[in-house]
């Protein structure tokens, strides 16, 4: 028997991925939505109070958007940049036709488990958590989305200053900004090191 090596196939770039798309090709298509349907799904339920069904409508119309849009990507573009840049003018859009505040709070636990040794600690996560939920909540819409940025999907000052299309400097300071102020919003969880 004569045994080839066969080479391992190489994980494709989103970028290469985007090239591919450009052509026409879905199964390129198939695996950007595999790497980003759940983070945007995320994103969106994060952003507009919670609603999973609209959550999933907004990720189904970003990725119907990729497909229209495809030849408008710009080669060398970072993929998730122009990705969350059109989720985030889907938020803001959706922010302009609303007249009510969102309904931005986390879903906590209802019950805790039985035996938990560390209910204390549980208990003061979660009052954290609902408390920095509520922060958030009374926060503009774009702080909001300064903090998902970067925070909940972890994108890079850069990439988000491209998405909100603002200097990298502006950015920087407005992050800054926003965390001094959920620091004095939230200074009673500082622990004492």
């Amino acid at each position: 028997m004569n045994f080839k090596l066969i080479p391992p196939v190489k994980k494709l770039t989103d970028g290469e991925l985007m090239l591919k798309i450009r052509k026409g090709q879905e199964k390129a298509f198939e695996e950007l939505y595999r790497r980003y349907a759940r983070r945007l799904q995320g994103f969106f339920y994060r952003m507009l109070g919670g609603d999973k069904e609209l959550a999933a409508d907004f990720t189904q119309e970003i990725f119907e958007r990729i497909w229209k849009f495809r030849d408008k990507y710009t080669v060398g573009e970072q993929v998730s940049a122009w990705i969350f840049t059109m989720a985030y003018n889907v938020c803001r859009n959706e922010y302009r036709h609303r007249e009510v505040a969102d309904n931005y709070l986390w879903q906590m636990a209802d019950e805790e488990e039985a035996g938990d040794s560390n209910i204390e600690v549980h208990l003061d996560e979660q009052a954290f958590d609902c408390a920095l939920a509520k922060v958030l909540e009374n926060l503009p819409p774009e702080p909001r989305m300064l903090f998902a940025l970067r925070y909940e999907e972890e994108l890079t000052l850069t990439e988000i200053a491209e998405i909100m299309h603002l200097p990298v400097g502006t950015v920087k300071s407005r992050n800054h900004y926003l965390i001094a102020l959920i620091k004095q919003k939230l200074h009673q969880y500082e622990t004492n090191r």
